[in-house]
Order: structure tokens, then sequence, then C-alpha cells
């Protein structure tokens, strides 16, 4: 599998640059944001008492006031954020997260009156306050969205608490998680040389050609993640109380995923029927786990294999030649959605380096619809990261192609998030196969797509449902060896007979980053994935009827509800058939492989 040779030397590896959100962090620079800040919150602080006698154009210039507060905030708190995840050790970075956390709380409090009486305003006055006009759109589908999450609203003095406690509480608790999790080292020995490695660093050798040293970076990951058991379970089960105590009890919320489904704007139901076709159709993946042993030459797959290569050749791919490869991709299917992406790289957007300390993984921030997004990566020169550098630049795109929006209505529902991150690398998927004749290589690109989709649907609706589980557990005072025995049996779920399951994975869910900071997200990724298999697959068919739909489905950003968005494109997130057909294009590409 080749990719050409960058013809630029324009993108190196390297780090961000965040000067667009804050010049410096010196007292005089950061005084001066928080006293700009001081003045908005304050201006909308005096339009209190008008709240009772107000008329429809008073209501919307109050909504651009909170707006442009809402702003100011979002620089501050993205700068902060950024900092920090460039390096979660550094001291600096810490004690300005820190001092921006605090000082936004305090300010979130007293700006936090006019969304909860707008909450708790009577039907009758607030559709007679509504505005009309294509132009107060974003106001309106703002000012209605508000009004949908209003009967899990507290008094204003129990949120002002939350938000107080929150901050130093279980938002503090997150913190340390990360900080605890971005300084784990790894040893491994490989060529008879020892190593010290990052995670990201470890799981490059997950990845290798040889068997024993996928198994053994495993073992070390298990080993490392066992060592620390008792902290992690400690700092998931506060995660868990926490997120119960807050959303269920005082709250009301019906069930711990039906925050998140809430959060979401997806129905219960919607979820309940991607998670259960999900769980019906694993044997889907059995199968290909399978075929997949067989053209390894075991007779059955032990999860240490899960994402071998199929060929014995280490393929490396130069950060430039990635970026021209993903930008190349973009520009074939629509010059627009190139354009935008290579905005991240012409502006210093991304931090794409290797660093100790640097948090793992990869992200997007849209901070604000006029600024160009910033993208993490940890970027190793391996063939997958060239379609997670893909993915986070589908985001990016994503979020500049809605920037006609209000910071209020910018960002689209989780679910709707993955729209054009995977769908971007279903474009690579398919620029490689129409550049590859040989049917070995063919073979092998078709498998790295099947593993990266199983990554993504079956792996990501199991932790959710381990998610379920174990928060049914903790709220029975189980302990952390039961929550690992939970999870051994999710995974026999998940892999049936068809794939070998080694002790060191019972402690694997200690490692998921998703499950701490931000409980039941990951079905936002099968949700994605499949929703894109059936949008690609219309593609195919016709890519020029296909395109302007597509983007005015991106273009929509969080300005509507995600049902109307999916409806004008004729899917019901309710319809169980809806999500087997995501299934079958799946089945359909493990006969392709089949055939080859």
């Amino acid at each position: 599998m080749t990719i050409a040779p960058s013809t630029s030397e324009s993108y190196g590896l390297g780090a961000w640059d965040l000067k667009e959100l804050l010049e410096d962090t010196t007292d005089a620079r950061v005084s001066e944001a928080l006293e700009s800040l001081e003045k908005k919150v304050g201006h909308l602080e005096a339009q209190r008492e008008r709240l009772e006698d107000l008329e429809t154009g008073e209501l919307v210039e109050i909504v651009r006031n909170y707006e442009s507060v809402v702003e100011e905030m979002a620089v501050l708190g993205a700068y902060a954020g950024l900092w920090f995840s460039a390096d979660t050790q550094d001291v600096a970075a810490l004690a300005f997260r820190n001092r921006v956390q605090h000082e936004l709380t305090l300010l979130q409090n007293r700006a936090l009156f006019f969304p909860l009486w707008w909450k708790q305003l009577p039907d009758a006055r607030a559709e007679a306050l509504m505005p009309g006009g294509d132009d107060a759109r974003d106001t309106r589908f703002f000012l209605s969205d508000l009004r949908r999450l209003g009967r899990y609203s507290l008094a204003e003095e129990t949120e002002q608490l939350i938000n107080t406690k929150d901050a130093d509480g279980i938002g503090g608790l997150m913190t340390v998680h990360s900080m605890l999790t971005n300084r784990l080292t790894f040893h491994l020995e490989v060529d008879g040389e020892g190593h010290e490695l990052s995670r990201d660093e470890l799981m490059n050798y997950a990845l290798s050609p040889d068997g024993d040293l996928r198994e053994a970076a495993y073992v070390e990951l298990g080993s490392v993640l066992e060592r620390e058991s008792n902290i992690l379970a400690q700092v998931y089960v506060h995660r868990v109380r926490d997120w119960h105590n807050e959303n269920v009890r005082l709250r009301g919320y019906d069930s711990p995923i039906g925050v998140r489904n809430v959060a979401n704007d997806i129905p219960n139901g919607a979820v309940e029927a991607l998670l259960g076709t999900a769980e019906s159709n694993v044997g889907v993946f059995h199968r290909y786990f399978r075929l997949k042993a067989s053209w390894l030459g075991t007779p059955k797959l032990r999860r240490y294999d899960l994402y071998a290569p199929l060929t014995t050749s280490d393929c490396r791919v130069e950060y430039r030649d990635a970026v021209d490869s993903v930008l190349d991709t973009f520009a074939g299917f629509d010059p627009t959605f190139a354009a935008a992406a290579r905005r991240v790289f012409d502006e210093g957007h991304i931090d794409s380096e290797l660093r100790q300390g640097k948090r793992m993984g990869a992200f997007c921030a849209s901070v604000l619809p006029q600024l160009t997004p910033w993208v993490l990566v940890n970027y190793a020169g391996r063939v997958r990261d060239v379609a997670t550098l893909a993915h986070e630049l589908g985001h990016a795109v994503h979020g500049m192609l809605s920037e006609d929006h209000s910071v209020l209505t910018h960002h689209p529902s989780l679910p709707l998030a993955e729209t054009a991150s995977v769908f971007a690398e279903m474009l690579m998927t398919d620029r490689l196969l129409d550049n590859e004749s040989d049917p070995s290589v063919r073979r092998e690109i078709l498998a790295t797509a099947v593993d990266d989709i199983y990554a993504t649907v079956l792996r990501q609706a199991f932790f959710v449902r381990f998610e379920e589980t174990a928060h049914a557990a903790v709220a029975d005072s189980r302990s952390a060896e039961d929550l690992c025995d939970l999870y051994m049996q999710n995974l026999e779920l998940q892999f049936g007979d068809a794939v070998e399951i080694a002790d060191a994975f019972r402690y694997e869910w200690l490692g998921i980053p998703h499950i701490y900071a931000m409980p039941f997200y990951c079905y936002a990724y099968s949700f994605g994935q499949l929703l894109v298999l059936a949008l690609f697959r219309r593609y195919q068919q016709d890519p020029e009827g296909f395109r302007p739909g597509y983007m005015r489905m991106l273009a929509y950003g969080g300005a509507a509800r995600p049902e109307e968005i999916l409806a004008e494109a004729d899917i019901d997130p309710a319809d169980p058939v809806f999500w087997q057909g995501g299934f079958d294009v799946i089945s359909d590409l493990i006969d392709q492989l089949e055939a080859l």
C-alpha cells in the first residue's frame, strides 16, 4: 500500500499556535480578558429586572448579549483546555486552567439567570415572545431547544451551587485523571532493546506485523492498568456516583444513559434500536474474525491480533505525504471541503507531533464559528494515522461549513458530529482502493477498513453496554474486581467463540477515556459510522446528486434537531431496519474481502 510522496514542503510535524485565542498569558493580558467578560456579564445582569415585561425585540437583544458572553467564555476556556492538552504535565498550563475554570464558573453562575428564566416561562408567554423571520432562525432554535431541557433544570441557587462544586469537585477529579493517565509510561523490549513509551507510542506496536510484539504491547498495557487499577477504579466510581446523584436523583432523568440521550436530542428508542441492532449483528464480525484468523495462518484469532496487518511489511507514511494525500482526497470530493481543511494547516491550528505528557488520542475543537478549529493528533506514521488525520480534519470541515451560525447553535449533536469525520475516512479508503489493482494490497486496504469499522461500530456499542451494567453495579456498591468481571463478560458476548480473550484485557476498561470524561458518549461513534455507511453508498451511486444535500446537512451544524436533519435524508433513527442496512453494507465489504 503506497501513498504518493509529497510535492510540498509546507507542512511538517509540530505544535499548534494558540495566539489567535490569547496573545499571551501575562497577568495583564488575562486580567484584561476577564475584565471584558466582567463588563459583559454585568450588562447582561442589568437586564434581569426587565424580563417580566419584555417585548420580542428586547428578548432578541438579550440573547445577543448572552451570545457575546458565551463567545468570550469559549475563547478563554478553549485556550486553557488546549494548552493543557498539549502538555498535561506543564505546571503553568495547569495553573492557568485552574484559574480560568474558577473565574468562568463564577461568571457562568451570574449569567445563569437568563436561560433558567426562559426554560421555566409558561408556554403561552414563551410562544408570544418567540421571534419570527428568517433572520432570527438561529435565535428561535436556540430558545426552543432551551425549553426542551427545562424539565431537568433546578432552582437558580441550586444550579449555581452545582456549578461551583463541580468546578473543584468532579471537574477537578477529571483533571487529575487526565494528568494521571497521560503521565503513564510503558516499557517494551524491541529487538533486544528496552524502550520507555507513551501509550500512543506503545499502541504503535499493537499494530505490528510481529504477533509476539503485539502481544507484548497489550500485556504491558494491561499490566500498567492493573497496577493503577485501584486509583482508576476509584476515580470511575466517583464519576458514576456523581453522574447518578446529580442527573437521576436531582434532575429527574429516567436513567444514566438517558442523560446523554437528552443532551444529544436523540430519543431513547432510537439509541436502543441502534445498540440492539449492534448486539444482534455480532455474527457479522465473528465471520470476519474467523476469515482474518485464516489469513494470518492461525486456528483462532487472539484479541492481541484484532488489528493485525495482513502483510508482513510495516508501512510508514511521512507526515507531509499524509497531509497531501488527505487534502487531495478531499479536493476530489469537493474543492470547498479541501480548502476548509487546508486552513487548519495554513493557520497553524494543528498539533501533530508525539510528545511525552501530551494528551493521548486525537480530537478537534471548534471554538467559535468564525475561527478555524484546532486539531490534535499524535502522528506516528502508521497508515491508520492517515485515517485519523482525515477523521479529525473532517470534524474541522464540519465546523467551518456551519460557520454562518451563532455560537449558540454552531455545534451539532454528538451523533451527527461524526457525519463529516467518518465520511472523510471513507473517502480515504475509497481513494486507496481506486488507485490499487494488486489483490493482496486491496485485501489489506479493505481489511484495515473493516478493522476500523469494527472499532467504531461494535466496539463502541459494547462500551456503552458495559457502561450501563457498570453504572448499575456501582449503584449496587460492587467492587472494582466485579467491574472487571463485568467487562470480561462484555467481551465474551462481543467476541463469542471467534476470538480468544486473554486475562490481560480484564483491565482494559480502566483505560477508556470517554467513560470517565463523557459517560455514554461512545454510541455517537456507532451512530455516525452506520449513518455514514448508508450515506456513502448513496454517494457512490450518484456523486453529483448526493453532494449538495450532504453539504447542506453539514451546514446545519447544531441549528436544527437531529431528527429533522435526518428526515431530509429520509432516515428514521428509531427504525432498526435503517441500522440493519448499515450492517448489510459491512457484510458486503466482508464478501468483497472473501472474494479476493
